[in-house]
This record gives C-alpha cells, sequence and structure tokens, in this order.
C-alpha cells in the first residue's frame, strides 16, 4: 500500500492509493479515526486491514500542493548520523563503530512539495537526502531478524542542517529541529510492497547531482539500526527512524554549498518517490538576535 496524508479543507486527512487515485479511509470506511496515519497504526492489523480495503475503491489524483507531510505529526523522529562511510570521510573522521542518534520534534516536519523554510539565524543550512522508515508495530528489544515485522513501512526524508547551530556545542539538537526543514514524502509505501536493502537515493540541487548512493552502503543496516534503537527506548507506532545521509552534503563540498532562497532540493529514492521542494526564506526580523553560533572553520554533519 502506499499511503499519503492530504491536506483538505477538513484538515489533514489519510488516503491510500487505490485503483483509480487516492482514496480517502475514513470516508471509505465509514470510520473517522481512521483519518490520521497514527491512529491506524496505534490500531494494528484490525485498522491496517480497513485501509487494505479501502485501496480497492476508486479515488482521486492529488495535486502537488494538497500533499502533507506522510507522517504529519510524529511524536519523535529518531535520527542516525554518519551512516555512511563517505560521510563519515568527507567529515574527517573515521567510520563509526557505535550508532551515533539525535532526535528530532514534529515542529521540523515539512510538506514533500512545499516551501523549505531555511532558518533566519543560519546562513549555513545544508541537505541530507534519507531513508526514513515508520514504525508500525514497534516493541522493546527486538531482534534483528524480527526487525522489519516492526515497521510499517518506508519513505524519504531530507534532514535538513543549520550547520553553525548543529557545530556551536556537543549537542546536535538545535541545529536539526529549525521549524519546517524537515520534508517526508511523499507516501508511507509498507514493508510488503518493496524491499529497500539496495535502493538508489540521489539529491539533486537546481537539477545538478549532489548525492548519489544506494541504501546498501549504509554502516548500519536496517535490522540493526531497529535492534540498537530498541535496546534503550520503545518504538511507538508512527515513530519515525531517519537512517542517515551519504557523502556529498553541502559543507564538505571545496567551496561549501549551502541552500539559499530559490533552490530547487529534490530528493529522490526509487520506488519510493521524490521531494522537491523551493527553498524560501524565514520571514522574520532577527536583527540584533543574542544568540549567534561562533563561527568555526569546520562545520560538519
Amino acid at each position: 500500500m502506499r499511503l499519503v496524508t492530504a491536506v483538505t479543507p477538513e484538515g489533514p486527512r489519510l488516503h491510500v492509493l487505490g485503483s483509480d487515485g487516492y482514496v480517502d479511509v475514513a470516508q471509505a470506511t465509514g470510520d473517522e479515526r481512521l483519518s490520521d496515519l497514527t491512529t491506524v497504526l496505534e490500531g494494528g492489523a484490525q485498522a491496517l486491514g480497513a485501509v487494505r480495503n479501502a485501496s480497492e475503491q476508486n479515488g482521486r489524483e492529488l495535486s502537488e500542493a494538497e500533499y502533507g507531510p506522510a507522517v504529519p505529526a510524529p511524536a519523535r523522529v529518531l535520527c542516525f548520523g554518519v551512516n555512511y562511510v563517505e560521510h563519515a570521510l568527507e567529515g574527517g573522521r573515521p567510520p563509526t563503530t557505535w550508532p551515533e542518534v539525535f532526535v528530532r520534534g514534529a515542529g521540523s516536519v515539512a510538506a514533500p512539495y512545499g516551501d523549505l523554510i531555511k532558518p533566519a539565524l543560519s546562513d549555513r543550512f545544508d541537505y541530507e537526502g534519507e531513508l526514513a522508515l515508520v514504525v508500525g508495530k514497534g516493541g522493546r528489544y527486538i531482534r534483528a531478524e524480527d526487525a522489519i515485522d516492526a515497521l510499517v513501512g518506508y519513505t524519504v526524508l531530507m534532514d535538513g542542517s543549520a550547520r553553525e547551530w548543529q557545530r556551536a556545542a556537543s549537542q546536535w539538537t538545535p541545529g536539526k529541529n529549525f521549524d519546517a526543514t524537515m520534508p517526508i514524502g511523499p507516501a508511507v509505501v509498507t514493508t510488503d510492497e518493496i524491499d529497500v536493502s539496495d535502493l538508489q537515493l540521489t539529491t539533486t540541487l537546481n537539477g545538478d547531482v549532489m548525492q548519489s548512493a544506494r541504501t546498501s552502503q549504509m554502516i548500519f543496516n536496517i535490522p540493526a539500526t531497529i535492534e540498537y534503537l530498541s535496546s534503550f527506548t520503545t518504538l511507538e507506532p508512527g515513530d519515525v527512524i531517519a537512517t542517515g545521509t551519504p557523502g556529498g552534503v553541502g559543507f564538505a563540498r571545496q567551496p561549501p554549498v549551502w541552500l539559499t532562497p530559490g533552490d530547487l532540493l529534490e530528493i529522490e529514492i526509487e520506488g519510493l518517490g521524490k521531494l522537491a521542494n523551493r527553498v524560501v526564506a524565514e520571514e522574520t526580523d532577527v536583527d540584533g538576535w543574542p544568540w549567534v553560533p561562533p563561527q568555526a572553520q569546520k562545520v560538519g554533519f
């Protein structure tokens, strides 16, 4: 199945790809509780079965403007850093032997075809194309061999990073949580529809290829990722897991390439779809704002 959240006059509503176009799940089933992805996932197999039944109906085509974030309000986004060898090396560090993890909040989520907000307080706004996992059943202490059973599906994610904020201190949280800097979508593709262990990921900026890698190049693969995260936290339905970005990010280029208003950033993963976001400036006056990170010569990851 392919699940999207459409922006409608009634608010965000879960849709599923039907025999012709996208079907409003709550409308098709007569159950308004099924208008929300997280509620569906919390409902388990029965709720997903109702969604599958809805997918047999005719729907309608959605315009790009109608696509909301594929996971509109995740309780958290657990993110793997430096999970590709090339990205580790371009940042001047050896490949990691222990996962580097940080957390993003729901406020940073953005639509797959909407505006990407360049923070007013950042001049080093960078791109990171990533494969994202969406937790379905979830759980704790999930063995690698059972990892896929804990997921509902996969999607595309852009981990927009304000590098000077990320590297101003030892923790990455500020640089990874500016509002509307993480487009996600366009769809959640369920685990029974696609094997994501070796897919092509491509990031282009204004038509130029910036990142090109395969998901098989991850240092920690998907089963290991699920097993590790579930060691210390219970994975809940609707949680999102960002699996890390390959090499080719902006800070590592000579000269560095930073996102600026007017840029078109596109991230595509074969079989999952493509994000296409126009960068726009945050409309606010921050003149004299007291918190300005030091301009370190090296800002990585």
